[in-house]
């Protein structure tokens, strides 16, 4: 699926609702596999997971060779969220009032989720013994 654009909202930290829309911001591939994304009043967050159903043994390939060292080095947090189906992540970072800033480092956000989620499929290609 194709995605032009994000929509990034507020959430209340007490009720956990989401209480307006910040602004929509232009993006290309990777941001479909963005799952969800909010603004809790400090960071963005921003969940994303491989867009499609893995076998047992590719869950644990896909968090062993999934490589961050992208999304560090572009100044994102990232964590693994392992009670998920499927293998997800977790990207915060902080807000910024400037809508281009933000729209920045989203397209980027975007393009470094998509190269790494098709680099860990190549990665695992061939490795299902050792995973099994």
């Amino acid at each position: 699926m194709d995605f032009s654009s994000l929509v990034l909202m507020e959430k209340d930290k007490e009720t956990n609702f989401l209480v307006k829309e910040i602004a929509s911001y232009s993006v290309g591939d990777g941001a479909e596999y963005i799952k969800k994304m909010f603004y809790d009043g400090e960071l963005v967050n921003v969940y994303f997971d491989t867009d499609k159903d893995v076998e047992d043994w590719e869950y644990s390939a896909i968090f062993d060779l999934f490589n961050k060292e992208d999304f560090i080095k572009n100044k994102y947090n990232i964590e693994d969220i392992e009670d998920e189906y499927n293998p997800t992540w977790k990207v915060t970072f902080k807000y910024e009032d400037d809508y281009s800033i933000m729209e920045s480092k989203l397209q980027k956000l975007c393009l470094i989720i998509n190269e790494e989620i098709k680099n860990v499929f190549k990665s695992i290609e061939g490795k299902e013994e050792y995973y099994k």
